[in-house]
């Protein structure tokens, strides 16, 4: 009976799991939804938390013929999406607690597209944001917050994403993660909740990735304290 408890806790949440879903379990997210023949074990505790396609890309923005609509620069977009993941990084570090990793999926599957990951240093902190942010709304659309499994962003990501070599592109099962600029990231880990406040917060919210102090996990984000990506 113990070795079958250890076996079983060993391939817990890996393809080897025939009864918990291995990709649930890594990135909070599975392409089969409800229907998913294996269980999505949502935590009842996590320092992570999960808004669901909150960040709606313009790139990726159609028009009725189906053709990219945006008619913004790269440098516009970057700047669009700058604008956004201070202004969520902000608010929520100003109204939370300290976060240690932000991360925003580009991925174009229904499932992760627009995903934001947020890891709180204290799972405290991400239970309050999940209750507060449920009855909160940003850019015109209600919030749609849940604690997340993910706990290692590095078993999350694509490293063939981050090495420019991944063959499935924006409809890859693992996260692709949208990466803020140099200059956003170094205003950031220079202007803590402590000390300052970003002058871009609060332009989103009504009632992207960084990667926080000391934190692991894949390249994109934010971590605090200047960690490198993975």
């Amino acid at each position: 009976m113990a070795a079958g408890a250890e076996y079983l806790a060993s391939i817990y949440g890996t393809e080897k799991d025939k009864v918990n879903c291995s990709f649930y379990h890594k990135i909070g997210a599975c392409r089969h939804g409800d229907r998913c023949s294996r269980l999505h074990n949502k935590p009842t505790f996590s320092q992570t938390l999960l808004m669901t396609n909150l960040y709606q890309n313009p790139a990726l923005i159609t028009g009725p013929d189906g053709k990219p609509a945006s008619t913004m620069t790269e440098e516009e977009l970057q700047t669009h999406y700058d604008d956004f993941f201070e202004d969520v990084f902000w608010e929520l570090e100003e109204k939370y607690g300290e976060i240690e990793q932000m991360n925003v999926c580009e991925n174009q599957g229904d499932h992760l597209v627009g995903n934001v990951y947020v890891m709180f240093k204290d799972e405290l902190d991400a239970e309050k944001a999940v209750k507060d942010l449920n009855n909160r709304w940003f850019g015109g659309r209600p919030i749609s917050a849940e604690l997340s499994p993910v706990t290692d962003f590095r078993e999350a990501c694509c490293r063939q994403y981050e090495q420019s070599e991944c063959t499935r592109g924006g409809f890859c099962n693992f996260m692709h993660i949208k990466p803020v600029s140099k200059d956003t990231s170094n205003k950031i880990d220079g202007c803590t909740r402590r000390r300052s406040r970003s002058p871009a917060a609060n332009r989103g919210f009504g009632g992207g990735g960084y990667r926080g102090r000391g934190g692991g996990g894949g390249g994109g984000g934010y971590r605090g304290g200047g960690g490198g990506g993975g």
